[in-house]
């Protein structure tokens, strides 16, 4: 008998290396959580969300493994998630977030760095007015920004509000004239002797609806939370005498239940607004006249001025579009450059 023989290859000799995975077999079949409880999302911090469940309670929140990670994967203020687990809302309680309903709008931006230049962020979701709050003073106004902010809201589907605060410091008609053509609701404030005029116009704006404020720091968006919602206690800061910019005061979005019905939701303060992510026919679609016309543009179209055989430039030629339709097309481009343009101060 040969050695090999002697050894032999029964199975009772052969020893397997266990998994340290386990034995149990991996499956993409997910759990549908048909019992989850429907909640909003309130705030966001490090990993755990505050979040409104629709029985009143308050309580904290983890994202369950299954909902992946990165941006395209978010969970963001304002949206409304299925949760599971510990629903009691009880201090040192954890709910589980395993679902994100569909969205009614998005706010989305663009980073700009060169790490994650075109990558796709959700900052809100749900809202449906995007209040875009800027100083006619102290720090002056950006015009640039506030047109990278009504191409966002365009293109999320919201309804934009300009919000200009400090108007006992400059004149607000120059600065609306640029927007006339758009016909954006405007709301004018001021704070005089600690009370802030023109907050009724900007009650009445906000009550009913789910409201996002955006703007620079400085620009007066926490004294404006802090007056249409008693008790926010959102910190406010003054503006760099020296660079013109304000101090982010706001580390992170969240949302506020106002008393008259409705939610606002107040964000950091930003300095740039990226929009790669919005293409010109997007953008076009919240000018529904100038849409009408632009179906006679050839295929790819830029539909900026001078671009080969616009339509828009032939309307604007004929006489048919008339001092309005050519003061809205002249406003149209301005935004369409706004999207690539850099969000430097004025001069």
């Amino acid at each position: 008998m040969s050695r090999s023989r002697d050894i032999g290859t029964d199975d009772e000799r052969v020893r397997v290396r266990p998994s340290k995975r386990g034995s149990r077999p991996r499956t993409k079949v997910r759990p549908q959580h048909d019992d989850a409880t429907t909640a909003r999302v309130l705030g966001v911090d490090r990993g755990r969300y505050t979040l409104l469940a629709d029985d009143g309670t308050r309580l904290v929140a983890m994202k369950a493994r299954e909902l992946g990670r990165g941006a395209r994967n978010a969970v963001v203020v304002g949206d409304r998630v299925g949760i599971v687990g510990d629903t009691s809302g009880r201090p040192g309680s954890l709910a589980r977030i395993v679902r994100v309903e569909e969205r009614s709008t998005a706010l989305r931006r663009s980073a700009e760095d060169s790490e994650a230049a075109g990558v796709e962020r959700v900052i809100v979701a749900n809202a449906d007015r995007l209040l875009i709050v800027t100083a006619l003073a102290d720090p002056p106004p950006r015009p640039r920004m506030v047109d990278r902010c009504l191409v966002a809201a365009y293109d999320a589907g919201m309804e934009p509000v300009l919000v200009l605060t400090k108007a006992d410091l400059a004149d607000p008609a120059p600065f609306l004239a640029q927007y006339a053509a758009l016909e954006v609701t405007a709301v004018i404030t001021s704070v005089v002797d600690g009370e802030v005029r023109g907050l009724e116009e900007v009650r009445d704006v906000v009550t009913g609806h789910e409201s996002v404020l955006v703007g620079h720091s400085g620009v007066g968006k926490s004294t404006l939370i802090n007056a249409l919602v008693p008790g926010a206690g959102r910190a406010t800061g003054e503006v760099n005498l020296v660079t013109g910019r304000g101090r982010h005061t706001s580390s992170n979005a969240v949302a506020l239940e106002l008393p008259g019905g409705g939610w606002v939701i107040d964000t950091p303060g930003v300095r740039s607004f990226g929009l790669s992510h919005v293409g010109p026919d997007d953008l076009l679609q919240a000018f529904p006249d100038l849409a009408a016309v632009s179906a006679e543009c050839p295929r790819g179209c830029p539909h900026e001025a001078g671009a080969l055989d616009c339509e828009l430039d032939a309307w604007v030629e004929r006489g048919d579009a008339g001092p309005a339709g050519a003061a809205r097309l002249e406003s149209f481009r301005r935004l369409l450059t706004a999207r690539t343009s850099p969000d430097a101060p004025e001069s």
